[in-house]
């Protein structure tokens, strides 16, 4: 199984044992080189500082004096596990984080006030000299390889697009024109590490921003760049700008392997391998890709973060062992804008310092109650019995899930079925002892007497008091979401969060027509920036079937329409409605936690039923619950 993924590649002089690289995401670069990647870009390295960093004007170059034993280390842990280590050699130019100016190819002001310098042959040849000096400092401290960032719109990609290249000089107007200055990076970056020095480069093929390089520049780039690299990586987007980035670092909303239509062609027009990121979601889909030849690796961000032994497993043919990612982006510091990061599936991604990368076994075996099956219940039930101790999950539902197996059943989300595949799959290849269809009441667990009991409940729908919610027109979300099929044309939705945005959007795939009813005066308000922008893209692309009223508020059902009030002017509107689906949120089973209570001393309560939240938060109690056992 995955023969293709796991063949050895020679890429100059330089020999990896399979296809998988490991993009430059997060910082666990042992854990990934362990966990089976061939290859591992241990995160990125600034070309100048103070005029590079897209973080802080007062980012370090990793190769000062004072710098060199920390990255050395990132090379020593990726050697440690088994794997080449890379790094990628980065230049935000325009967009970088400075103190006085920034360089670019045209002079303009940020909207922040950053002035930004259109770059002189002085100015290039300052930049051409940290290149070189960057590059030959990674090969001099260990790194087999570098990876050279000339996409998502970044300094060599501000010269390669029009969008930011207007110049009328020589690196103006022509493809080879603006190639130059790029030429002349990569020219000098050769002559530092020499000919037989592995040379990756990431590249956009498409800016998904209108008026930007067109596809066919790209390849012409390419075939004038090709004798200076051994191999590229083919992307997409831009990073600082959103409604390019949600196409760079795709959610669950786009399509899967979105890169691979550019890289077959770059595949084509090459003599030297071709990898492609983004939206590889399986072994079986990098497998066949390869297989196909349509490129000659796989790379993987997010993936890998979910879990870094994505490729031990796949090697292993355990496939329905990875832990699946969900494409939400809560890992990504632009979705997050730093608030609150981490991974909804992996609880130890940016919590390394206090979460262990092993489960020990626990000295005594004990008696464990966890109620409810939701991820948060599941999570706790899989690390507490991979700890060693007997676990009775009860569930007052026929089937396992929690919110998990509604959510799976929309369109748009195959990772959260994957999801719910896998917590599935390995709860049943544990000794868990499960109760089905049974309630948790106080003499149940009298009886079971466990040594720690593990609330987590979830939460139920919130039902709005309304006057005429009670027709029979008017279902919950979840109602819907089951019975999608027995839906009218005609779709009242109240509320505007993640829940109803996504059932808007089905709907309205299904050539129904839909109104969105959202009291606050924005979409999604719970989901993070990408997410947001991602949905407001697709909701667009449906306007003639999808009416967003924001600022609204629901005064009265009747039983074929909705009376709504505007809320800014004051008004009163009659929305006739085949069905109405009501998408307010979630509410806390706070009376039935509150019951739970003062039955077994060792009690804890995780995940919704204390405050509704997010698949991320219950992931992190449960595991973290059943550490504390």
């Amino acid at each position: 199984m995955f023969d293709n993924l796991f063949k050895p590649i020679e890429i100059n002089g330089m020999i990896l044992k399979n296809r998988i690289i490991a993009a430059p995401t997060g910082d666990l670069y042992e854990e990934k080189a362990i966990g089976g990647a061939a290859l591992v870009i241990a995160g990125h390295a600034i070309v100048e500082p103070g005029r590079s960093s897209f973080a802080s004007k007062n980012e370090p170059w990793l190769f000062d004096k004072y710098e060199r034993d920390t990255t050395h280390e990132r090379v020593m842990k990726i050697h440690r596990g088994g794997a080449k280590a890379s790094i990628e050699l980065f230049h935000g130019g325009a967009e970088a984080r400075v103190s006085d100016y920034a360089k670019g190819p045209c002079s303009f002001v940020q909207p922040d006030g950053t002035v930004v310098k259109a770059m002189d042959e002085s100015m290039m040849s300052e930049t051409i000299d940290w290149y070189a000096k960057t590059a030959a400092g990674a090969k001099k401290i260990g790194f087999d390889s570098i990876f050279l960032h000339f996409g998502h719109g970044w300094l060599p990609a501000q010269f390669l697009s029009p969008i930011y290249n207007h110049r009328e000089d020589e690196y103006g107007g022509s493809i080879e024109n603006r190639s130059r200055f790029p030429l002349r990076i990569l020219d000098a970056v050769r002559r530092a590490v020499g000919p037989n020095y592995p040379i990756d480069m990431r590249i956009s093929a498409y800016e998904w921003v209108d008026g930007s390089i067109i596809f066919a520049d790209v390849l012409s780039f390419l075939k004038l760049a090709e004798r200076y690299v051994d191999t590229v990586q083919v992307s997409s987007g831009m990073d600082k700008v959103h409604e390019a980035n949600v196409h760079c670092i795709t959610t669950n909303l786009e399509e899967y392997m979105p890169n691979l239509k550019w890289a077959r062609e770059v595949k084509k027009q090459m003599s030297i391998p071709v990898s492609v990121v983004s939206g590889i979601m399986t072994p079986y889909m990098a497998d066949l890709m390869i297989g196909d030849g349509y490129v000659d690796m796989a790379a993987f961000g997010r993936s890998l973060i979910a879990d870094p032994y994505w490729p031990k497993k796949a090697m292993e043919n355990r496939p329905s062992d990875i832990v699946p990612c969900l494409r939400c982006s809560n890992c990504y510091h632009i979705a997050s804008d730093h608030w609150n990061v981490g991974c909804s599936v992996n609880p130890r991604y940016h919590n390394e310092t206090f979460i262990p990368a092993l489960i020990e076994k626990d000295e005594k075996e004990k008696k464990v109650v966890i109620v409810g099956g939701g991820p948060g219940g599941l999570e706790a039930a899989i690390t507490a019995s991979d700890r060693g101790h007997h676990i009775t999950l009860i569930e007052s539902e026929h089937k396992l899930g929690g919110m998990l197996k509604y959510i799976a059943q929309e369109a748009h989300k195959d990772e959260v079925k994957r999801l719910l595949d896998y917590y599935r799959t390995q709860i049943s290849r544990r000794p868990i002892e499960i109760l089905l269809d049974t309630k948790a009441a106080p003499d149940l667990l009298q009886k079971l007497k466990p040594d720690k009991l593990i609330i987590a409940v979830g939460a139920m729908e919130r039902i709005p008091s309304i006057n005429g919610i009670e027709h029979t027109g008017v279902i919950t979300a979840i109602n819907a979401i089951e019975h999608v099929e027995n839906l009218g044309k005609h779709i009242v939705i109240l509320g505007g969060g993640s829940i109803g945005c996504e059932l808007a959007l089905e709907l309205a795939e299904q050539n129904r027509k839909v109104v969105i009813v959202e009291i606050t005066d924005s979409l999604s308000s719970n989901a993070n920036s990408l997410y947001r922008e991602a949905m407001r893209q697709k909701l667009e692309g449906f306007s003639d079937r999808i009416k967003v009223l924001k600022k609204t508020v629901c005064q009265e059902i009747t039983e074929d329409a909705m009376l709504i009030k505007d809320i800014e002017n004051d008004t009163i509107h009659r929305l006739a409605y085949d069905n109405v689906i009501l998408a307010t949120g979630l509410v806390s089973r706070r009376d039935t936690v509150r019951s739970l209570y003062g039955i077994i001393r060792n009690t804890v309560s995780i995940g919704d039923c204390t405050k509704p939240s997010s698949i991320m938060n219950a992931v992190f109690e449960g595991h973290t619950a059943a550490l504390n056992i």
